[in-house]
């Protein structure tokens, strides 16, 4: 068993899918099966069970992965730490984030970085907060932006960067609009228009209506900001998102102040309480721009 096997190994059961993890691996669909092929006769055993669209881990696989993770981390802290003693910052930054968070020009952050630091190579995955904010505790994601939604995993520290109120954004001509403020009943009672599960403003949607006593369902939920954008520009319903959303939309989608009692949308860097060198790094960056 090499260590290269268990890369390829860990990258397909990120993917769930060959041929993008052989992208992201930089080798063929081919030789990416052969390897996998080769650890699976070496252990005896089914690691995924294939299927035309995806694939999925076996009991077996689902067994290995976690010991895959911490040997794959444990070798990438070696190598880190003898290139620190050179003075260098060397190895794999992976960053996730939750699109559209704000507080920080990600693109323009990592462009930095990968000038300053030639020697690490960088990677980014957008997803929801819940989903990224696990992959920071176990290693999947070194540095992520994301929005606070419950308890901080064990291992993983959060730095706060901005906090703001969440709203209901609706068209200019739907009833809402000439308010200035609408309560949790009456939001209730429209067409919601949301996010998918694990994003930050479903779940803090979703936390404030439980509060309120009222079950939290979407008739249309998305997976991007513009979409959702769309939708309650043409009327479609009313979507409760931070107040920045807003201003995407200027003069076009209004937006309407909902209880002082409703969660907060609060940004966060989370990383591990002991990050790789290149975490540390990029951590240090996003501080300096932040102070």
């Amino acid at each position: 068993m090499e260590l290269r096997q268990l890369e390829h190994f860990v990258t397909v059961a990120d993917e769930r899918h060959f041929t993008r993890a052989a992208e992201l691996l930089q080798i063929s669909q081919s030789g990416l099966s052969a390897s996998i092929r080769a650890l699976e006769l070496e252990l005896g055993t089914s690691l995924f069970t294939r299927s035309t669209r995806r694939v999925e881990l076996t009991a077996a696989g689902q067994a290995l992965l976690a010991d895959s993770m911490r040997t794959l981390a444990s070798a990438a802290a070696a190598q880190n730490a003898v290139a620190a003693v050179r003075g260098l910052v060397r190895g794999r930054l992976t960053v996730g984030a939750e699109p559209c968070v704000g507080s920080v020009d990600l693109p323009a952050e990592l462009g930095r970085f990968r000038a300053a630091n030639e020697g690490v190579e960088v990677r980014l995955r957008y997803e929801g907060s819940v989903e990224i904010l696990e992959s920071v505790a176990t290693g999947r994601v070194d540095v992520a932006l994301v929005v606070v939604t419950g308890s901080t995993p064990a291992g993983v520290r959060l730095r706060p960067l901005t906090t703001q109120k969440l709203v209901v954004l609706c068209h200019p001509d739907h009833r809402f609009a000439r308010r200035d403020e609408i309560d949790l009943q009456s939001v209730h009672a429209e067409t919601l228009i949301g996010f998918q599960p694990g994003w930050g403003a479903h779940v803090l949607a979703r936390r404030a209506f439980a509060a309120a006593g009222f079950d939290y369902r979407a008739a249309m939920e998305v997976n991007d900001v513009h979409p959702l954008l769309d939708l309650v520009g043409y009327n479609l319903g009313v979507a409760i998102v931070p107040q920045s959303f807003a201003a995407k939309r200027p003069g076009v989608l209004r937006a309407i102040a909902l209880p002082d009692d409703m969660p907060e949308w609060t940004v966060v860097v989370a990383a591990a309480e002991e990050p790789s060198p290149a975490a540390a790094a990029f951590l240090d960056q996003l501080a300096q721009k932040n102070a």
